[in-house]
């Protein structure tokens, strides 16, 4: 694994902002009338939840401009008339109380968008703690080139800023026409005049600098909601909360490298002090052969492949001169980003592709990959979600997809409960005890 401060050291001080489902271009319409309004009542209660309750005046100090545009970014985060037709705002894919994930209500693994049955190819991935993700780029170190960092599955946006565009405008989430569209309905938005109040009297006579604006807003709000480290975990790392026997033993199992080795790639330091320093994620790409989700109607055709880094959604990344000797784009092809751990135990699938519904089955994928291989991809026992030619892609060489088939299982039962225990300590709302009792 790459130390994280080279990782972070790619991050650029770019506008950040979020997506609306956020899970990938790409996907058909199917049948799913129901989805759309599945999950109405979260919705109504997110949005209740994210509405200000006053209206800030003062803009002359930078902390009075960050306050404004964070109130701008609400608005915009909860406005359902932001797509075509409208209906569906950045919310209905974030819930709150889904680890600020959701898909729109859909139940296949892959976001709904405001179409009825419109759905896409890939889980909408949290949008909470998103600040904490890097530029992408390429890092060589001890002879191995990794992709790192960039937004999306696949890291085609730098920044949260240019992720926050794309659903906008596409067809399977948001729908929009153009940017004109969406411009349009924001100058005729309540809101329009805190819009130019934020960017300017004139901002809307230039579409393309309004559209752009849109993400400085969002990312206003993200970074001063969506991160806010307060955690069970978060408490305990700050000297407020002592975990239970449970939760300390699936923290110990997390760490072990011999056993599920979670921290080996999702990073956490439990005694700095600092949460931020905690941010269970390095932001790498991984091939970790995630079953086929079927329920997907483009893996219906069989020569059909999410590849990740090397697309449909994205281009090839092109390789810079640094890497390590060797290396080729195709070594690639079906890596996905590594999201971050935290409200992990919230989500309602999981992977790139949504395959999973519940974070048992995610632990158990990883702990039996290696010893029973027929459980996730069928009698041939090989990852059924990558041609041929990409299998020498899937990792193997970290614990626990480092083991072999009669070592058995990398976790016991207990243990697993253990480590599911610890994962929900990472869920975001905890209230210290000695707060709670706080007169």
């Amino acid at each position: 694994m790459l130390p994280l401060f080279k990782h972070m050291a790619l991050a650029t001080a770019a506008a950040l902002a979020l997506t609306a489902c956020g899970g990938g271009g790409g996907g058909a319409t199917t049948t799913n009338t129901a989805a759309a309004t599945a999950t109405a009542t979260a919705t109504a209660a997110t949005v209740a939840a994210l509405t200000p309750t006053a209206t800030v005046v003062p803009t002359e100090t930078p902390e009075a401009r960050q306050a404004l545009l964070s109130q701008l970014g609400r608005q915009i985060f909860t406005d359902r008339d932001l797509s075509e037709p409208r209906g569906t705002a950045c919310v209905a894919c974030h819930q709150a109380d889904q680890g600020f994930a959701g898909n729109h209500g859909s139940r296949t693994g892959v976001a709904l968008g405001s179409q009825a049955g419109a759905l896409g190819i890939r889980n909408a991935m949290t949008n909470s703690y998103q600040g904490l993700v890097p530029a992408f780029g390429f890092i060589t170190e001890g002879g191995k080139t990794e992709a790192v960092g960039g937004h999306f599955w696949d890291g085609r946006a730098d920044t949260l800023a240019l992720q926050a565009l794309g659903p906008l405008l596409n067809p399977l989430e948001m729908n929009n026409p153009s940017r004109e569209a969406v411009v349009a309905k924001i100058a005729a938005s309540t809101y329009a005049d805190t819009f130019k109040r934020a960017f300017g009297a004139n901002i809307f006579a230039n579409t393309d600098a309004a559209f752009t604006q849109i993400g400085e807003a969002i990312a206003a709000f993200e970074l001063a909601n969506l991160q806010p480290f307060n955690s069970k975990y978060d408490a305990m790392v700050r000297g407020q909360a002592t975990f239970t026997p449970a939760e300390s033993r699936g923290m110990a199992v997390f760490q072990n490298p011999n056993r599920a080795n979670c921290a080996g790639c999702h990073l956490m330091n439990a005694t700095s002090g600092n949460p931020a320093d905690s941010p269970f994620s390095e932001f790498t790409y991984y091939a970790t052969g995630v079953p086929r989700n079927t329920a997907i109607a483009e893996n219906a055709n069989p020569t059909f492949y999410d590849l990740g880094l090397c697309g449909p959604n994205r281009s090839v990344p092109a390789l810079p001169a640094t890497v390590a000797p060797g290396t080729t784009a195709n070594q690639f092809c079906g890596q996905f980003r590594m999201p971050t751990l935290r409200n992990v135990a919230e989500r309602p699938a999981y992977m790139h592709n949504g395959v999973f519904k519940t974070l048992r089955e995610v632990v158990a994928f990883y702990a039996t990959r290696n010893s029973n291989p027929q459980r996730w991809y069928g009698p041939t026992g090989v990852a059924n979600d990558l041609p041929a030619r990409y299998l020498a892609n899937l990792e193997v060489t970290k614990a626990p997809f480092n083991r072999l088939a009669s070592e058995g299982p990398a976790l016991t039962e207990v243990e697993t409960d253990d480590l599911i225990a610890f994962l929900h300590t990472l869920s975001d709302g905890y209230v210290p005890p000695t707060a709670a009792t706080t007169p």
